[in-house]
């Protein structure tokens, strides 16, 4: 494994937290290194529009807003490599990050690889992902579906948000459970039994999502698991709500992490970690909002926290 000079800042993955931490970086001449993943720019640039992000009055397609930004840090002296995170040593600085095929070394670190959405596995759900009708946020998504029929999918706190969430704008909204009882929190269990516009369907999964030819949802098929009934149910459109994986598998037994694999920040900060100089930022910190803009608010934190950290070094 050959080793690479030593860098100020590497920034591992290219979501709205990475590239915001790489412009903040970029412009403040750490001249950053960014490691991208296997997705470059991240979830959002499977999302066909985002109304939400502030500065764009019609909104903005996920993938060229991720484009702009990337083109934005390295417009700043940011630079790119592709990869895949291998191996960390944080015991000491210049901390070493490793490809498998490279070594770098960094005296700062920056985190963000994001979390990916527990999805169902089926051909239909990755055809129709994005702008076809299967989503994972109510939040980005909900208002493209007014006055349409729409099914969440799970069982807990947050499949309960997004079904609320969705009553705004939905005429009707199915959750599909596979098993008998809900999850959730009993008080959000309570708010969806009262919602008029919320019908339950227990005992139940999706086995097929319809309309792939068609390049649009237009209905699910469901098997009943005491019954094996196959039913269909129209539908415009499909939300997953069964739980992200945060994409931190190389960091585990070097940062601390939750239950479910988040990085745990030190306490009073959103973003450093219990190594100096290595911060965490975005949807690999973040299980509560998930939003693009605080994905780059927190990358803003960290690049700002690790500018100060190397001037004090020196």
């Amino acid at each position: 494994m050959s080793s690479s000079p030593i860098e100020n800042v590497i920034i591992v993955g290219t979501g709205c937290a990475g590239l915001t931490a790489a412009i903040y970086a970029a412009r403040a001449n750490l001249e950053p290194l960014v490691i991208e993943g296997n997705q470059p720019g991240g979830q959002l640039t499977t999302t066909s529009e985002v109304e939400n992000y502030p500065g764009f009055e019609n909104g903005i397609d996920g993938f060229t807003l991720m484009d702009q930004m990337r083109k934005q840090a390295k417009r700043f002296g940011t630079r790119f490599l592709q990869g895949q995170i291998k191996k960390v040593d944080f015991g000491q600085s210049p901390y070493l990050i490793s490809t498998g095929e490279k070594g770098f070394r960094a005296r700062a670190v920056i985190i963000s690889t994001g979390a990916s959405p527990r999805l169902l596995g089926l051909e239909s759900e990755k055809l129709l992902f994005g702008g076809g009708g299967v989503t994972t946020c109510a939040t980005c998504d909900g208002a493209f579906y007014r006055d349409m029929d729409v099914v969440v999918v799970g069982g807990g706190d947050s499949a309960c948000e997004e079904a609320l969430f969705l009553t705004r704008f939905c005429s009707k909204v199915t959750l599909i459970h596979r098993r008998d009882e809900l999850r959730a929190s009993q008080i959000m269990q309570d708010r969806v039994f009262a919602n008029k516009k919320i019908e339950v369907l227990w005992d139940t999964v999706v086995e097929d999502i319809l309309g792939a030819e068609e390049k649009a949802v237009r209905g699910v098929r469901l098997r009943n698991t005491k019954t094996n009934k196959v039913t269909q149910l129209p539908c415009k459109g499909v939300f997953m709500a069964i739980g992200h994986i945060p994409n931190t598998q190389p960091f585990a037994g070097s940062l601390d992490l939750d239950e479910d694999g988040y990085i745990l920040p030190v306490s009073g900060s959103q973003v450093k970690t219990r190594f100096p100089g290595i911060y965490a930022a975005g949807d690999c910190v973040d299980h509560v909002y998930r939003q693009a803009i605080t994905a780059a608010g927190m990358g803003c934190q960290a690049a700002i926290d690790a500018e100060r950290w190397l001037a004090e070094q020196e």
